[in-house]
């Protein structure tokens, strides 16, 4: 789906993780595609500064009732010697 999962699951655990997510978003009335473009918006803003490596990518939402956290693990290839200009 989001490419999220690159290291070797088992696909209950992989199912499970989608569904935390699923509800989740379902609690914080958040669509699926405005999480996508959520995450368009951050891998856009890093990779002015950073070469990132898309297919490592993880966003997972972490917390309880109360308080939720957008959590994103990215992966950095290399630092750009300078932002790239009009972005």
């Amino acid at each position: 789906m989001f490419g999220w999962f690159s290291r070797k699951e088992q696909s209950k655990d992989v199912a499970k993780d989608r569904l935390k997510l699923v509800l989740m978003q379902d609690r914080l009335a958040l669509a699926p595609h405005t999480m996508e473009q959520m995450k368009d918006a951050v891998i856009m803003a890093i990779s002015r500064f950073v070469e990132i490596d898309e297919n490592g990518l993880e966003f997972e939402w972490k917390g309880n009732e109360r308080k939720k956290a957008l959590v994103a693990s990215i992966p950095v290839r290399s630092v750009r010697r300078r932002g790239k200009a009009n972005d």
